[in-house]
């Protein structure tokens, strides 16, 4: 017993010794490695201070260009912004989209022709419609860029019958192109943070509110956006010399329009400023053109700029986000029988106008409360939507609403819109709003149609027919938009 003990002990004691061995190598190898990083940091210093690095080369394309404007925050909150962060989409050369825009909108008056009057959106009271489908998508492979929408619903009606350019000419523009709310293609230049030139139908900014009612805060926009340009066609530069700023100008064919009024395209730039920290939106539109069809003498000019504020942001809040903007425009027409200022031989032909709208957001964003409206005064009413009775359109005036030169018009309105919206892709719109004017507008009980429909030449005078014209309007509007 005793020998099998010393056995156990001397066989334990060279264990002992033997790890002891193992742990003494492998503190050696640490320490090797250890000092062979020392010299290798050492050996790369020298060669670095031996051979020093080329100089940078400064170039108009350099490593900041390469800074995508706008993109050191979210400016989903901005009223005619999409809210989209998300692209399920989104490929390497092309991203689908697709737009939906339904509403049942009823006017309070209920015309027995169900038909409304002065909005861009809605035509149609007491029914569901189809404002707007459409489906498109980006371009983007490389430099080269390019984009397509669609417009089927309402929207390829109503939005074609302000445009009186078609009738000027052959090759009916209005139909070539009623179904397209954006076609446009162009180059990504990298100088500075950006430099773009884009060629076809884009959208227009005038005004704020977006061409989408899903990017927009309302439904129904107050007349500074409802009775600007929602599209220009021609050319448009952008210039982003820093990510916070962009600098936009436009040639194009025309005030919202397919072709050319006159023989003078119509000119505008933009200027759009967003500082850091994201809470702050400034943009400024100015235009300049003849656009008064067969009345090539007389000059429109118009000036539109719009300040956004984000006052408050607690995402962990019940009350996430809220903000206010302020829109306000002021042009006129000079020229050609008409002057901005009145003349005894000229009537004033001018336009100024507002509109304010605040919004609360709740709960994740998931829930948002819109109040706001606007006013303006339109002498001359050369940017009034001129009603569609017995047909009218831009094109063929209304012997039932002059637009004339001095011809006075006033008017204001206000909205209350309650927005739900359970994910980013889809929004539940609700919204009430008021809209006044100080000469009849809008389509009361008896409507804006002849009985049996419309009679003669679109827009023309119909024997025994009075349409049925209201200084106020009240109308409810229920809407489902998605964006994906």
């Amino acid at each position: 017993m005793r020998r099998l003990t010393w056995s156990v002990l001397m066989v334990l004691g060279l264990a002992g010794n033997a790890r002891a061995e193992e742990d003494d190598v492998h503190e050696a190898l640490r320490a090797l490695r250890e000092r062979q990083a020392q010299l290798e940091a050492t050996l790369a210093e020298l060669q670095a201070k031996a051979t020093p690095a080329p100089a940078p080369v400064t170039t108009l394309s350099s490593v900041e260009a390469a800074t995508e404007p706008f993109a050191f925050t979210d400016f989903g909150w901005l009223n005619g912004n999409s809210r989209q962060t998300d692209f399920p989409l989104d490929g390497p050369v092309f991203s689908p989209q697709f737009m939906f825009d339904g509403n049942y909108t009823l006017s309070f008056a209920q015309p027995k022709d169900h038909s409304l009057v002065g909005s861009t959106n809605s035509g149609r009271s007491g029914e569901f419609q189809v404002a707007h489908l459409g489906v498109g998508g980006d371009l983007h492979w490389k430099n080269v860029r390019a984009r397509i929408m669609t417009q089927f619903g309402l929207y390829s009606t109503m939005t074609a019958r302000n445009d009186p350019s078609p009738t000027r000419g052959q090759w009916d523009l209005a139909n070539a192109y009623r179904y397209v709310s954006e076609a446009w293609a162009g180059y990504h230049f990298d100088v500075l943070h950006g430099l773009n030139v884009d060629t076809g139908i884009f959208m227009s900014y005038v005004g704020l509110c977006s061409y989408y009612d899903f990017d927009n805060w309302v439904y129904q926009p107050s007349y500074v956006s409802a009775n600007t340009p929602w599209f220009f066609n021609g050319v448009r530069v952008q210039l982003f010399p820093t990510d916070t700023l962009k600098v936009e100008a436009w040639v194009i064919n025309g005030w919202q329009s397919y072709g050319m009024y006159n023989e003078l395209p119509g000119l505008g730039f933009e200027l759009l400023w967003r500082p850091r920290p994201g809470w702050l939106s400034l943009v400024t539109n100015e235009y300049a053109g003849k656009d008064t069809l067969t009345n090539p003498g007389r000059v429109r000019l118009h000036s539109d700029t719009s300040v956004q504020v984000k006052y408050l942001d607690t995402p962990k809040g019940a009350l996430t986000r809220a903000a206010f903007s302020l829109t306000v425009d002021a042009g006129c027409e000079d020229g050609g029988g008409v002057s901005c200022f009145g003349a005894s031989n000229a009537p004033a032909q001018s336009f100024v106008g507002f509109m304010v709208y605040h919004r609360a957001w709740f709960w994740q964003d998931r829930l948002a409360l819109t109040v706001g409206g606007g006013a303006i005064s339109n002498p001359g009413r050369y940017l009034v939507l001129t009603p569609p009775i017995n047909g009218a359109t831009a094109a063929s005036g209304s012997p039932y609403f002059t637009q004339s030169p001095g011809d006075r018009f006033l008017a204001w309105d206000g909205s209350v819109t309650i927005d739900v919206m359970p994910v980013q892709f889809l929004t539940l719109r609700a919204e009430f709003s008021h809209r006044a004017a100080s000469t009849p507008y809008f389509a009361g009980p008896g409507g804006i149609t002849p009985d049996g429909g419309n009679q003669g030449s679109p827009g023309s005078a119909v024997d025994g027919f009075v349409p049925d014209l209201r200084r106020t309007e009240n109308r409810l509007q229920l809407a489902l938009m998605i964006r994906v």
